[in-house]
């Protein structure tokens, strides 16, 4: 079926938490050229739900648009970034560890290719580039960047090769050819650099449609600067017991959800309700609350809103959405266990994976 502007424009908002600009994504649907958008991974261990399932469901949204993807394993990236301490060999062993999951994942592959940093960086063109992003600006500006690393914008923690990495992720973004560019909240800033400096070096001025970050399962931080709190909600595979992983098993996707700060009543930065809004919705028509007779018998719903709003007024315990949660994540995540567990490469990849150390 053919796809109207409007009905692609509707899709990608669905993706994008925040567009940049809304205008300029019309003007590229209209011009009818084949459009490339693209997200990148640092290889740094077992791949967390919101890696896997939701950028699976936005891949799949964005494809469905008519937008053709390319997901860049950034193992040069994490090796600039310290991941593994910086073992070359262990993070490329991870990143095909992270190709096999998106495969199991659901994603729809059929406009997806994987590209991979240590492929592109044979290219002198592309160094070329790097050195010529490097000069447009001073060093503070990539400074300002860094975060998109997870680190505090401090020059007593950042290395010199943080900031050749501000410089090849917007260089990522032209030898990629993507006009649009599709990964979380946190890339923000280097996304609007890219928006400044591509026209400048005689490329375009990408698309940024930033994703909404999934939060891990503790409690929220305490602190009310907005940088520090955004680091801090986000899922993070340091914190195991924060995270659910795509190969954890029922009763530690049980475990995590039982124990996942989740207040009666309390809809803001509740994770077990995020999950239930991004990745059960998106995944079935119908969530299934089986309760006892005493505490309201069975229930169902069709959409989140008609669940937050239940939650928000007591009358759906958070043990009782917490055990549906766990029971329909568990069936999505299914499939990817018996991937790891069924295909012999699959499986070696992920005992190797398992055990490196874990790295943030």
């Amino acid at each position: 079926m053919i796809m109207t502007i409007e009905e692609k424009m509707a899709l990608i908002r669905q993706v994008g938490q925040e567009i940049i600009t809304e205008e300029d994504l019309k003007k590229l649907l209209e011009s009818g050229e084949t459009l490339i958008a693209y997200d990148g991974f640092e290889p740094s261990g077992q791949i967390h739900i919101a890696q896997g399932l939701l950028r699976a469901i936005n891949v799949n949204k964005m494809t469905k648009a008519g937008i053709k993807f390319k997901m860049l394993v950034g193992d040069w990236h994490a090796m600039a970034n310290n991941k593994m301490a910086g073992d070359l060999e262990k993070i490329k062993i991870v990143g095909e560890y992270f190709v096999e999951v998106w495969r199991a994942s659901g994603m729809n592959l059929d406009q997806v290719e994987f590209v991979w940093a240590s492929e592109m960086v044979k290219n002198p063109d592309y160094w070329k580039l790097v050195i010529q992003i490097g000069r447009t600006n001073v060093l503070n500006r990539f400074i300002r960047t860094a975060e998109m690393m997870g680190r505090e914008e401090s020059l007593d923690t950042l290395t010199g090769a943080n900031i050749i990495y501000s410089c090849m992720q917007v260089a990522d973004i032209f030898m990629l050819g993507a006009r649009v560019t599709q990964l979380g909240l946190d890339q923000r800033k280097v996304n609007m650099l890219a928006r400044e400096v591509g026209p400048q070096l005689g490329y375009w001025k990408p698309v940024v449609v930033s994703h909404h970050m999934l939060q891990g399962l503790g409690k929220p931080p305490e602190s009310k600067d907005t940088k520090t709190r955004a680091i801090e909600l986000k899922m993070s595979k340091s914190s195991p017991d924060s995270a659910i992983f795509m190969t954890d098993t029922t009763p530690e996707i049980t475990r995590k959800l039982d124990k996942a700060w989740c207040p009666e009543g309390v809809i803001e930065e509740n994770p077990v309700l995020e999950y239930c809004r991004y990745i059960l919705f998106e995944s079935f028509a119908e969530i299934v609350i089986d309760r006892p007779e005493k505490f309201g018998g069975k229930v169902s719903y069709k959409t989140y809103a008609d669940l937050e709003k239940d939650f928000a007024d007591k009358k759906l315990h958070p043990q009782d959405l917490k055990k549906a949660a766990a029971g329909y994540l568990d069936q999505l995540l299914q499939p990817v266990r018996t991937h790891f567990e069924t295909d012999p490469r699959a499986k070696e990849l992920l005992e190797k994976v398992r055990s490196f150390p874990v790295t943030r």
